[in-house]
């Protein structure tokens, strides 16, 4: 079975990077921690868009993306920044080996 990848892009609202920025990483720390199928996570901020990050997460298989999208560190991260994150985008990819 093909790994999966998603990339995703956050809109942060206006005034909250600062506040989200350690919850997103903390979020990071947990998935590669505590979810076996979570491969990879990073976290990139464009250099000229101060309210956008983007995220690279490679995955054993799509069940663990699904896995991880309804999992408790998810969950956790949701209840903490809300109204923090203006918009989010993904695009799910299969990975080429």
């Amino acid at each position: 079975m093909a790994k999966f990848a998603i990339v995703a892009t956050f809109d942060i609202a206006e005034g909250r990077m600062d506040e989200f920025l350690p919850l997103l990483l903390a979020h990071r720390e947990r998935c590669l921690k505590d979810e076996p199928g979570t491969l990879r996570f990073d976290v990139l901020r464009p250099k000229k868009a101060e309210n956008k990050l983007m995220l690279y997460e490679e995955y054993r298989d799509e069940a663990a993306f699904q896995d991880h999208w309804n999992g408790a560190s998810i969950a956790h991260l949701r209840s903490e920044s809300t109204d923090m994150i203006a918009k989010l985008d993904g695009v799910p990819c299969t990975v080429l080996s």
